[in-house]
């Protein structure tokens, strides 16, 4: 189940031996310590839970699994899933709505997933890094974009390149470009990070190339060096 499960995954194919040996200890771990379950009548074999747990865990292959900690929950939906959503407009006033997500990650809470979503189609595109990312945002608070730092990184450093690539990535969706990461990394700072470490893992060559600062900071964040991996 295991290496079929890793077939499935192509952004996968370049671990070497040792780094699939971890990433099969880290998800041994995850599944021992979170509850990963089906709701709205989808029933969740154990073959999906791995392919969940296979995405969440290459984030922190040369992490650790605590930096999952604050919260034991992942829901899975069959499909898109429409919570309802309570906001205050300027004039103050209050709106209810219900918008149709594939992912959502709350703070020292669950984390939810569109089983539909959830197999990779390696366009830069993963829902399970993307929510995954948000919960390593919000280990020091409401998801901003600044995941907290190892030792040795900087936040000037980190907020230098992700300031000067999100301000010109917004400003090439304005402008309707093509680009290569996914459009929604200009929804927020947050999301940018997010959507960058779909992109990082998945299709490497696409962040090196738009914005090699921020790979940089990637790379010492997550550290891993999926562009390299994918040359093997």
């Amino acid at each position: 189940m295991w290496n079929e499960t890793l077939k499935r995954l192509p952004f996968l194919s370049g671990l070497t031996d040792n780094e699939r040996a971890r990433l099969r200890e880290a998800v041994i771990l995850f599944l021992h310590q979170k509850s990963i379950r089906g709701a709205a009548g989808l029933e969740l074999d154990s073959a999906m839970q791995l392919m969940i747990a296979a995405q969440a865990c290459i984030l922190i292959l040369n992490l650790d699994v605590d930096y999952y900690r604050g919260w034991v929950e992942v829901i899975v939906y069959p499909d898109e899933f429409a919570p309802t959503i309570e906001y205050t407009d300027e004039d103050g006033v209050v709106h209810v709505d219900r918008e149709a997500r594939v992912g959502e990650a709350w703070l020292q809470g669950p984390l939810i997933l569109s089983w539909a979503d959830v197999a990779p189609m390696a366009d830069g595109v993963n829902v399970v890094i993307h929510e995954f990312a948000h919960k390593l945002d919000m280990l020091n608070g409401d998801a901003n974009g600044y995941p907290p730092l190892h030792a040795g990184m900087t936040r000037e450093a980190w907020s230098a390149a992700f300031t000067a690539a999100y301000d010109d990535f917004c400003r090439r969706v304005d402008r309707d470009e093509d680009t290569a990461i996914d459009p929604y990394a200009a929804e927020s700072p947050a999301e940018f990070f997010a959507v960058l470490s779909e992109a990082f893992f998945e299709t490497p060559h696409a962040v090196l190339t738009a914005y090699p600062q921020v790979y940089g900071q990637l790379k010492n964040f997550y550290r891993q060096d999926p562009a390299l991996r994918a040359a093997v």
